[in-house]
């Protein structure tokens, strides 16, 4: 009869439970679970430091590990032999645990009871151990997690139960009456000799969150710690404690349906990326046409949270992993140079072939390029000329060949028409023109005029911070692609999400222009 009952016991289990949360040993009556706590919303977990106490939000705890094997008058006359292991809780916590798991078997009257014992881990730990929104870690150096410091319990038996990670055999042990007089030190491991040997080497493990029990048999195989030695074992807790919410925030994550509010198409959390500044979340596909679509046109302050009126960024990793290596090294090299144009103490090196920026020092005339060795004036952007004046732009050098003896035009239709003549002339009339004007004059100054004076008809000024738009099309709001303010085309002023309206109606030139 209770071979029975413990057979369909297991199989309830079985089928309740998921295959990393139950794993059965072979044929045997014998198994090990592990049981996430649920935590109640902003449970915080804090560690002293000094005078301070640094808390974190967290969501997921450690699991608790039970491992467990069904004695031959189970359930009728004993209890399961099991032990319990956490690497949050205090040995003392964990035997008052372990107490009241025989307490709720003794109140069954001899009914199969492992099923409730994991409801019970699962939603009254917190409650049972007067944990209520907090779990403070003792920051001591003295070790408070050491292995050796684990509780002991009588054991009428000593078969051998392997674990599910495979590092270590446990002895089978029921927890008794005698159990707290048995008790070592208060410290942080397991209920049971040898059974969760906390880390004897205090390393932490990044892997699967399974991981954590495994590395407690492993950690005397290795002299070689895998954290930092000059943290304490409550410092080493805390990494490990952050690392396995994360892991298994995110792992929930990929396995919830999210509402795209783009395409307003529901996929699974694998598909879609969270912006973690603000939380929207979108599909992959149409974050990553619209993070393409700005870097294309080089607005890459632009690429923000696709929510309307959000201004929170995604993660450059999330941006790369989206928009591809390439479109990934224009964002990357795009921002840079956005960032050193709103610095005032920075210019770029005039020549076409370098290009480098460089930072201006005070009160000073001349820069030097650390990248090519060019030093120049930081006013006309020619080589350094010392305390002489910068020289008038379109000025020919007498004594240059390549210039000639006529000025350029100063008119613009003068301008443009010589360089039309010279573009569309024959080599001899090229050659003639060259002889007047100069070929430098022509094919730079010439050239260079002509483009800023097409700046000059064809742009204005952004109001905030100067820089040169041009408008081909849309209407009058304007936002400038530099510091992502709003002004007016029509008469530039600076306009806000509330003055629009108000502005439009009142704005002459705008009024002029319809």
């Amino acid at each position: 009869m209770d071979l029975e009952e413990q057979e369909n016991e297991l199989l309830a289990i079985h089928s309740i439970l998921s295959s990393e949360e139950f794993v059965r040993h072979g044929l045997r009556t014998a198994g090990e679970i592990r049981v996430l706590t649920e935590l109640p919303s902003g449970f915080l977990v804090a560690l002293g430091e000094g005078d301070t106490l640094k808390q974190h939000e967290i969501s997921f705890l450690p699991a608790l590990h039970l491992a467990f094997e069904f004695p031959e008058d189970y359930p009728s006359s004993s209890p399961p032999s099991f032990t319990l292991c956490c690497i949050w809780l205090t040995h003392n916590q964990l035997a008052s645990l372990g107490a009241h798991l025989i307490d709720l078997y003794q109140a069954t009257g001899g009914d199969v009871v492992l099923f409730s014992w994991v409801q019970f881990l699962r939603e009254d730990t917190l409650g049972f151990l007067n944990i209520c929104s907090l779990l403070e870690l003792p920051n001591e150096r003295s070790s408070p997690y050491n292995s050796e410091d684990t509780i002991s319990a009588s054991i009428p038996e000593t078969n051998q139960i392997p674990l599910i990670s495979g590092s270590k055999d446990v002895e089978r042990c029921h927890l008794s009456d005698n159990l707290m007089d048995n008790s070592h030190e208060d410290s942080r491991g397991a209920v049971a000799p040898e059974s969760c040997k906390s880390r004897k080497d205090s390393s932490i493990l990044l892997g699967e969150e399974e991981a954590s029990l495994k590395g407690a048999g492993n950690a005397s195989s290795s002299n070689q710690p895998v954290f930092d030695l000059s943290l304490t074992p409550a410092q080493a807790l805390m990494s490990e404690i952050l690392v396995h919410d994360a892991a298994q925030t995110h792992k929930v994550f990929q396995s919830t349906v999210f509402d795209c509010s783009v395409c307003f198409l529901s996929y699974l959390g694998s598909e879609c990326v969270r912006i973690q500044e603000c939380g929207h979340v979108f599909c992959q596909a149409c974050l990553a046409e619209f993070c393409k679509l700005r870097i294309t046109e080089g607005n890459v302050h632009g690429v923000t949270c696709a929510q309307a009126g959000c201004k929170a960024f995604p993660t450059p990793d999330q941006v790369e992993s989206l928009v591809g290596e390439e479109l990934f090294r224009r964002y990357d090299r795009l921002l840079l140079q956005s960032t050193l144009d709103c610095m005032a103490d920075v210019i770029y090196c005039p020549r076409t072939t370098c290009g480098s920026p460089v930072i201006l020092e005070e009160a000073s005339r001349v820069a030097l390029c650390s990248v090519c060795g060019f030093s120049f004036c930081v006013t006309c952007k020619k080589t350094y000329h010392g305390r002489y004046d910068c020289r008038v732009r379109g000025k020919p050098k007498t004594e240059d060949p390549q210039q000639g003896d006529v000025d350029l035009p100063q008119s613009v239709a003068g301008k443009t028409a010589l360089w039309d003549d010279y573009t569309s002339g024959s080599k001899q009339r090229k050659r003639l023109l060259e002889s007047r004007y100069g070929r430098r004059s022509i094919l730079g100054h010439l050239e260079n005029s002509l483009s800023e004076d097409w700046i000059a008809a064809n742009s204005k000024q952004c109001p905030y911070c100067f820089c040169k738009i041009q408008k081909d099309k849309g209407c009058n709001v304007m936002t400038c692609a530099k510091c992502q303010r709003s002004f007016c085309w029509a008469c530039l002023g600076k306009l806000s999400f509330r003055n629009i309206s108000h502005h439009f109606a009142e704005c002459v030139q705008f009024q002029y222009h319809l």
